[in-house]
């Protein structure tokens, strides 16, 4: 029986892959791609960030967004089954790092690695990387995460913007100095900032300075300059290879207790990536358009408050 259903899961999920690669043809959109988010607990605002994370995708008109919350109750737990492979596409927004006893059912957690070990794409957002240093397997789809020094290698960049490796034991634990209009430069170039300009100003942004983890088959995108702690520069956006699937991580889209629609939500170079990012994720391509206003090296660029869908 159990083999039975993981087959089931497998053909479903299979099929939702296939389908998603068919409706992109011409760089024209014949079907929306299914986009879930999976939230529920978080020292952030976790229920304004899956709400603009939500309208931000479907805006574009290019996904169906759900969102699974996960229960806190035993039997709630129990019976929750976020049904990853009916999507192209996962979004992570779980954050337990003020209470390590906040954690996802052991099935779920073994339900992510396989959907994402077949193929699947997993949206890292924010403080989802502070979460479950408990899960290994977790640590290795994220490449590299909110940890202590101790645990994981982690990557700094230097000033002839070559990644440099420091061991476990070195430096310090993960942490950020104040949100401020980072400067994000570009490392590698990639279907997701494919026609960006080398370097563009995103708003209120924290810069995390010694992510770690793993840190294996990773590629950094960008990094910035932390001007307000380390004085260092860092990795703000990474994408990991994990079995076959595809893995984006990124520090930028932190949403603060009772932020409604902030700055760093607000900016247009954010809205643009984060709409790229879960494409690239879903058919490894991205169609989206690089729009004019995008932010300059000098300059942010963000919408008005109002100038969003209600």
């Amino acid at each position: 029986m159990a083999i039975t259903m993981l087959l089931s899961k497998w053909y479903s999920f299979t099929l939702v892959l296939l389908l998603t690669q068919v409706c992109y043809t011409s760089g024209q959109i014949k079907k929306t791609i299914n986009v879930l988010i999976v939230d529920g607990f978080s020292n952030h605002d976790w229920k304004q960030t899956s709400n603009l994370t939500k309208r931000i995708l479907e805006e574009s008109k290019r996904f169906k967004v759900d969102i699974s919350t996960v229960p806190l109750d035993s039997m709630g737990q129990a019976q929750w089954e976020p049904a990853f492979e009916k999507y192209a596409v996962v979004i992570q927004s779980t954050n337990n790092i003020q209470n390590q006893a906040l954690r996802w059912p052991r099935r779920v957690e073994l339900e992510l690695e396989n959907y994402v070990r077949n193929g699947g794409g997993l949206y890292i957002l924010h403080s989802g990387n502070n979460a479950f240093p408990h899960w290994k397997e977790y640590d290795k789809m994220i490449g590299m995460g909110w940890r202590p020094k101790t645990t994981g290698y982690s990557l700094e960049i230097n000033a002839s913007s070559e990644v440099v490796r420091i061991p476990p034991g070195e430096g310090n634990g993960t942490n950020h100095g104040n949100r401020f209009n980072a400067l994000i430069q570009i490392l590698n170039r990639h279907p997701i900032n494919k026609g960006y300009p080398d370097q563009w100003k995103t708003a209120s942004t924290e810069v995390y300075n010694y992510p770690r983890g793993p840190a294996e088959n990773l590629t950094v995108l960008s990094f910035a300059y932390d001007s307000t702690s380390t004085k260092k520069l860092w990795p703000v956006e990474w994408v990991v290879a994990y079995g076959k699937g595809r893995v984006y991580n990124s520090s930028m889209g932190h949403l603060w207790q009772d932020e409604i629609y902030p700055l760093s939500y607000r900016c247009i170079g954010f809205q643009t990536t984060m709409i790229r990012v879960a494409e690239w994720l879903a058919i490894a391509n991205v169609t989206y358009p690089v729009p004019k206003n995008f932010p300059s090296k000098d300059q942010i660029s963000i919408r008005e408050e109002s100038d969003f869908p209600k």
